[in-house]
């Protein structure tokens, strides 16, 4: 074999070096460029952005969370019409060619070159998916390069149903609908499955310009658009003659069907705060996760409709009120409350509405719990979420009032004492509150009372020293005596819970609210028993509800059930209950809890028609009203209030507020559970006593009532008074 000579060798092995070196250089920007291409072997797992469900206990939809509004629909459900029509109009040779159209693009440069300008494109579905679910909107070369090889990978990879499939659930249709299943509600209000032929042409024709099309905005424009792709599926032997006619003859209502739900934002947000940090934000907001509630939607529409109405009508009727609470701290002057109520007399005045602003709107929660399981059927947290997304019915911590006297009274029956049992409502006085607070005075009267202390006022102290008296007074300033707990119970008494928890221990009533369902901390002090520590709505609402279930408290929960898009259960929650008081004490806490409503504060709740109990309360200088009440399967709390803590105002009672509010709002809750009275656990038995005395009734006695007492602890003596000799007791509705 001849050799080459040098003069020839020389430059092959130059023109080697080059092509080499041109060929590494090829190589590396290739893959320089291609490096930020997705791996398109993902596809096979890919999961569109979906919508998280949000449901009610009874499976109704309550909202939905997302950020693309989009629900997956297998192809093999997809209307044959609706995959028909998006064929003919987006790629009608979408099964015969390989990604990449050439007769497509031949006759887009055809029909733009005879146009002048831009009218067809040639992009396959399967460009438009690679460019939708990987690519930037960004018009370059190294884009359509990308794009192209995208494509390429994808046609490779994928069949062609899985790659229709894919974008058909990716398109975007216009006003937060991606993908067909949410297109077809959102624009016709049904399932996809159940679209016409023309209601399928139109949604094929809006993904070309789905701000163009949108038939909530230009509808004939979308009828024009929708009568293109009719014609287009007749063209490709779709659709008949017949059938072209006849749905191009269709009109359409444009009407997006409502979904069926309350606001629920102060509930909603609730769940969110609690399972975001589980589960991200990401899965969250776009996993399609099915989250199952404990809300009752009918009763949260209840709820929020009920005190919407009375907070506004508040707002109406308290307006001055609010205004003389602002003067008196300082916060608005003389002049402004005399102008405002120029203004309010006559608004056409020559002085400007905008000079003034408004009262501030009274804020207020309502939180409606079943007591049997913990579940929480109703939450209202606030006026408006928008405005202020401070959830009142579980972040604002409010002194309760004499809505926690339950735990006062249970502590004073499970240390033997019965509801026959009389105390003095008298005034009293401590001293040493911070050390060791004993009591140090008794009267009959106040002003007498005042009389005995004044030497504990000569004693020098400090300038910041705090008082040396502490003389609890009645919500009413009024003292009736003698009373037994019952009365003292059903009326409120103030200065019957000082004597109690003196007598059983500021430790035991604390240890008792703990045991009901209280969590936050509780200073075993003795104004504990006039409602002193802070508690949240809910945790006072599931605590009272201990009474009503037998003594077991239930944890309070929103949550049921977490199910992701494939129905992998994430988590379910089970009911978590805890052994309070016993069921004899909870029972004989209810029955003091319905003398209330009976015959005390809560009057008004006789209008419910049903067994029912419940607790008033208002706090120091108005600043707090309440109730809590339950029927034998719900039970439900209400607090009107001020962000700030001002005064409510003069006059105002829990009776004419919150009682109002609670029991319109039961009488429509109620509905949805049974109609009956509460259980009556062993141990239990029942005398007929006369409710001013505690003794056995005898038939003079104006006023018997039928009570309940542990067994062996029952009255045993009959009554002694001479009812004929003195004035009966009045029976008007007590207010508190």
């Amino acid at each position: 074999m001849p050799s080459i000579p040098l003069s020839v060798r020389r430059p092959i092995a130059v023109g080697l070096l080059v092509f080499s070196v041109v060929l590494l250089a090829a190589g590396l920007f290739l893959k320089h460029f291609l490096a930020d291409l997705p791996a398109v072997h993902r596809l096979g797992h890919y999961t569109p952005s979906l919508v998280t469900k949000i449901y009610d206990v009874r499976g109704e939809l309550i909202t939905e969370l997302f950020v693309e509004k989009r629900s997956v629909l297998p192809l093999a459900e997809v209307p044959t019409a609706l995959r028909q029509a998006f064929l003919a109009t987006e790629d009608k040779r979408f099964y015969k060619h390989m990604g990449v159209d050439p007769q497509g693009i031949l006759r887009a440069m055809m029909t733009n070159l005879r146009a002048g300008r831009m009218r067809q494109g040639a992009s396959t579905i399967t460009q438009q998916l690679a460019k939708n679910i990987f690519l930037t909107r960004e018009r370059t070369l190294a884009r359509k390069i990308k794009e192209l090889i995208l494509t390429l990978q994808i046609e490779y990879a994928l069949s062609k149903d899985e790659i229709l499939q894919l974008y058909m659930n990716q398109i975007y249709f216009g006003h937060g609908a991606y993908g067909i299943e949410s297109a077809a509600r959102t624009f016709f209000g049904k399932d996809v499955r159940t679209l016409t032929l023309p209601e399928c042409a139109l949604l094929a024709g809006l993904p070309k310009g789905p701000e163009r099309f949108s038939p909530f905005r230009h509808p004939q424009r979308a009828f024009r658009r929708r009568n293109i792709v009719l014609q287009r599926m007749k063209e490709e032997g779709f659709i008949t003659e017949h059938d072209l006619l006849k749905s191009m003859g269709i009109s359409h209502s444009f009407k997006r069907k409502p979904v069926e739900k309350a606001n629920a934002a102060y509930f909603i947000e609730t769940v969110r705060i609690q399972l975001e940090p589980k589960y991200g934000a990401d899965k969250l907001y776009k996993g399609g996760l099915s989250i199952y509630t404990t809300m009752d939607l009918r009763m949260q529409k209840a709820a929020e409709e009920t005190t919407q109405k009375h907070w506004a009508a508040f707002d109406i009727n308290y307006a001055e009120q609010r205004l003389l609470a602002l003067l008196k701290s300082k916060k608005i002057t003389p002049d402004y409350l005399n102008r405002w109520k120029k203004w309010k007399a006559d608004p056409k005045s020559t002085e400007e509405p905008d000079e003034f602003e408004e009262p501030v709107s009274v804020q207020g929660a309502l939180v409606c719990i079943d007591p049997h399981t913990g579940g929480v059927r109703a939450l209202v947290g606030g006026r408006n979420f928008q405005e202020s997304q401070f959830n009142r019915a579980t972040q604002a911590k409010r002194q309760p009032g004499s809505t926690f006297k339950p735990f006062v009274w249970q502590a004073a029956l499970d240390s033997g004492l019965t509801a026959a049992t009389v105390v003095d409502d008298w005034p009293i006085a401590y001293t040493d509150m911070e050390h060791n607070p004993r009591l140090v005075a008794e009267a009959t009267d106040y002003a007498v009372l005042k009389e005995m202390v004044t030497d504990y006022y000569k004693i020098p102290r400090a300038p910041d020293a705090p008082d040396p008296i502490w003389a609890p007074q009645n919500w009413d300033n009024k003292f009736l005596g003698p009373i037994t707990l019952r009365r003292g119970f059903a009326l409120s008494r103030n200065l019957v819970s000082v004597r109690l928890i003196d007598r059983v221990g500021p430790a035991a009533v604390a240890k008792t609210a703990r045991q009901a369902g209280i969590s936050s901390p509780l200073e075993a002090v003795l104004s504990l028993g006039l409602g002193s520590s802070v508690v949240t709505p809910l945790e006072l609402v599931s605590a009272v509800g201990t009474y009503t279930n037998g003594g077991i408290h239930m944890r309070p929960f929103l949550v049921t059930r977490v199910v992701d898009r494939t129905g992998k259960v994430l988590e379910e929650n089970v009911i978590q209950g805890s052994p309070g008081p016993s069921p004899q004490s909870a029972y004989l806490v209810t029955r003091l809890m319905q003398a209330v409503v009976q015959e005390g504060t809560a009057g008004y709740a006789r209008n419910l028609g049903r067994p029912a109990a419940g607790k008033t309360g208002t706090t120091q200088d108005m600043r707090d009203l309440w109730f809590v009440g339950f029927v034998p399967d719900l039970v439900t709390g209400v607090w009107l209030g001020y962000d700030d803590f001002t005064p409510l105002g003069k006059k105002l009672t829990s009776s004419g507020t919150t009682v109002p509010i609670w029991t319109e709002f039961m009488a429509e809750a109620a509905k949805y559970v049974p109609n009956r009275d509460f259980s009556v656990p062993p141990g239990i038995v029942f005398a007929k006593i006369d409710r001013e005395t505690g003794y056995l009734a005898l038939p003079t006695c104006p006023h018997p009532v039928l009570e309940g007492f542990r067994e062996g602890l029952a009255p045993t003596v009959f009554c002694p008074t001479n009812h004929d000799a003195e004035e009966p007791p009045l029976d008007q509705d007590i207010t508190e």
